[in-house]
């Protein structure tokens, strides 16, 4: 368990390339956001899902955007607004394969930085990455000044990246970095 963290699920994008809200999507017999939400409590003592819009039957704390139709920076900084804690590990819905390995290890980077983010086939994945509370602020001047990219955000940070080869030995095939944005990719999973 990683105390001085908050667990920060994104569920309030749009879901246009799955065709329906991939939250509620059904894989492997739970929805996506709950076996997302199961794996955060067995690593975090609080979980909290952004959204943009409150989800009825939800057990865990839910912390809608800040400004709507803007994307996950938002989700992110109202989720950093009300953890509460130092930290908190920021992760899409659609991410059903994410293990305590990977978040571990991704934890053991956070000294010095404000950031730890994942370098997955070249690209930053700062939807399955630790953030500081003391990166809120540059997060809000980042929207104010009209940039709502978490990798543009991510730029004014000090970000510790994390490469595959840090992490191959606790995901080899580094399937925690999987998402799913289509019907396809369901298909793809589900093999």
């Amino acid at each position: 368990m990683i105390e001085d963290c908050t667990a920060l699920i994104l569920a309030g994008g749009d879901s246009r390339r799955m065709g329906q809200d991939k939250a509620d999507l059904v894989f492997d017999g739970r929805t996506l956001l709950g076996r997302v939400i199961a794996t955060m409590q067995l690593n975090f003592p609080k979980v909290i899902v952004s959204v943009r819009q409150t989800r009825a039957g939800l057990d865990v704390p839910q912390v809608c955007d800040e400004l709507p139709e803007s994307g996950p920076l938002t989700g992110l900084i109202a989720g950093l607004a009300q953890a509460g804690t130092p930290w908190v590990f920021a992760v899409a819905c659609d991410m059903p394969f994410m293990t305590a390995a990977v978040i571990s290890r991704l934890a053991a980077y956070r000294n010095g930085h404000q950031a730890v983010v994942p370098l997955v086939g070249g690209y930053p994945q700062p939807l399955a990455a630790f953030y500081a509370m003391n990166a809120l602020d540059v997060m809000r001047a980042s929207i104010a000044q009209g940039d709502m990219s978490l990798r543009g955000m991510l730029q004014k940070l000090e970000v510790r990246y994390v490469s595959e080869a840090e992490l191959r030995d606790c995901d080899p095939q580094l399937r925690c970095f999987f998402d799913l944005d289509t019907p396809q990719d369901v298909l793809t999973a589900l093999k």
